[in-house]
């Protein structure tokens, strides 16, 4: 654990509507990431070493300026929990009267279950399935960790949501299938696929953009958990 002025922070972004379901919530945007997923939208933040964002100071002087204002702030990434200093910044962040909700992929599930009790939020992304995982993230046995997060989150009974960023190119109908009962199983709460967009540097899909077929969202909600479309 290290002390919250520590905190590697990528960027900053006082107001968002769209980070924390139903909540107006400032965001701190922690640097690194340990996977190199093939569409992600922010790679500028996965170098460890890579951080440009404001001191911790000046993040918390905004935020103390915002009470009243924002609902909550949310810790994003990168992969927020592999910073040592999080859980003194998330202390930081309650103390100063504001909820708090976390963004992860669940690579760290040890340090991700040992921070639910402060926490009254969690986005978890889960990206395909077991089988599929390696490939999307380019990182070995990536698949496992994350299904350890889940059943934190979901035994921590910290309100949730489970995010899958989706393109057909990325996961057949067979797949999300197979992450419906998954999450169906876990007793997962709720589950959102993303619209997959391109970013800037990421490569873009042959295959063009669409939604799964309504029979399959059908097919979906029977299977898993409450299934919403963003």
């Amino acid at each position: 654990m290290a002390a919250p002025e520590a905190l590697a922070i990528g960027g900053f972004q006082p107001l968002s509507t769209s980070d924390w379901p139903d909540r107006l919530a400032a965001v701190v945007f922690v640097q690194g990431c340990p996977w190199r997923c093939v569409y992600c939208h922010n790679p500028a933040l996965q170098p460890r070493d890579g951080a440009a964002g404001p001191a911790w100071d000046e993040v918390v002087a905004t935020l103390a300026r915002r009470r009243g204002l924002l609902d909550g702030v949310v810790f994003s990434g990168g992969e927020p929990t592999l910073d040592p200093a999080l859980p003194e910044a998330v202390a930081t962040a309650r103390g100063l009267g504001f909820a708090v909700g976390l963004h992860s992929a669940g690579i760290y599930p040890k340090k991700l279950e040992a921070l639910l009790p402060a926490l009254d939020w969690v986005g978890l992304d889960l990206k395909t399935d077991l089988a599929g995982h390696d490939a999307l993230t380019g990182r070995p046995c990536s698949g496992a960790p994350v299904h350890e997060a889940l059943a934190a989150v979901v035994a921590s009974g910290v309100d949730h949501e489970v995010r899958t960023t989706y393109h057909p190119a990325l996961q057949s109908d067979e797949t999300l299938a197979r992450m419906a009962l998954t999450l169906k199983r876990a007793g997962a709460k709720r589950w959102v696929l993303q619209q997959w967009h391109p970013r800037d540097g990421t490569p873009g899909f042959e295959q063009p953009w669409h939604w799964p077929e309504p029979a399959v969202l059908a097919w979906l909600r029977e299977l898993g958990p409450e299934l919403a479309l963003r």
